[in-house]
């Protein structure tokens, strides 16, 4: 399974080769770090992948990441293709084409009533139904004496984990890393989103920052001085002592 971290940029729309526009979602996704490999039965592997790095880490974290960045944001992935702690996927991974699943968090509507969440058409507007017309209605039998679980009603709308599936892969910025998915993708600007498809992925390794080249300390070098020293000598004036009077 091939699979990315990233974030919700904006929508905007390509033209492909033929004239066709097409609404697409700009996302930032990865690059992406493999912080802990769990190997488990019949060939099954837990990837666990950081995404973002942060300077806000507690002593337990900073244990957990020896070695590696900081990350923000850590999630685990069930596939069955190896890998190894600190080797990194990037945008690359997908290709122009590939249907994905995009899971995000939706936009958070806070409470909302049953005509807004669950798009009842609401009661009459005349004939005696003053002020009733937004109203939820009956919600079952009496005699039961409760409300049975899962009854449509008023409550917390959105803010919720959707997924989204078989979005096409309109094209791949490897150089930014972003990818463009052909429609809507759930959550707002900025929110975290997984794209995942079925297929194998590449892993890269990670960059190794090259070493400072050496620099030569002031204190390090010795100078010869003699040669100095007896020019400033024959340069320098004479003194009372130095000079002899002739009688």
């Amino acid at each position: 399974m091939k699979f990315i971290l990233g974030r919700k940029l904006n929508m905007t729309q390509v033209f492909r080769p033929d004239g066709q526009v097409v609404p697409v979602t700009r996302i930032q996704a990865g690059p992406i770090t493999v912080t802990q490999v769990k190997k488990q039965g019949n060939e099954q592997i837990a990837l666990q992948v950081g995404f973002e790095t942060t300077r806000n880490a507690n002593k337990p974290m900073e244990g957990h990441l020896k070695g590696l960045p900081m990350f923000r944001v850590l999630k685990e992935f069930q596939t069955t293709q190896p890998a190894n702690r600190g080797d990194v996927i990037d945008a690359a991974v997908f290709a122009p084409g590939d249907l994905v699943s995009a899971i995000g968090t939706s936009k958070g509507k806070g409470f909302a009533g049953v005509v807004k969440r669950h798009h009842f058409r609401g009661g009459p507007a005349s004939h005696g139904h003053k002020d009733n017309s937004r109203a939820p209605g009956s919600i079952g039998a009496g005699g039961v004496q409760r409300v049975f679980k899962g009854m449509r009603m008023a409550g917390h709308m959105g803010d919720e984990q959707v997924t989204v599936q078989n979005l096409e892969i309109v094209s791949v910025d490897t150089e930014k890393n972003e990818i463009f998915v052909k429609g809507a993708v759930p959550g707002a600007r900025n929110g975290l989103i997984v794209l995942k498809c079925e297929g194998s992925f590449t892993l890269k390794q990670p960059k190794v920052a090259a070493k400072p080249e050496e620099t030569i300390v002031a204190s390090d070098v010795t100078e010869d001085t003699s040669a100095t020293d007896q020019s400033e000598e024959s340069s320098r004036p004479g003194t009372a002592e130095d000079v002899i009077v002739a009688e």
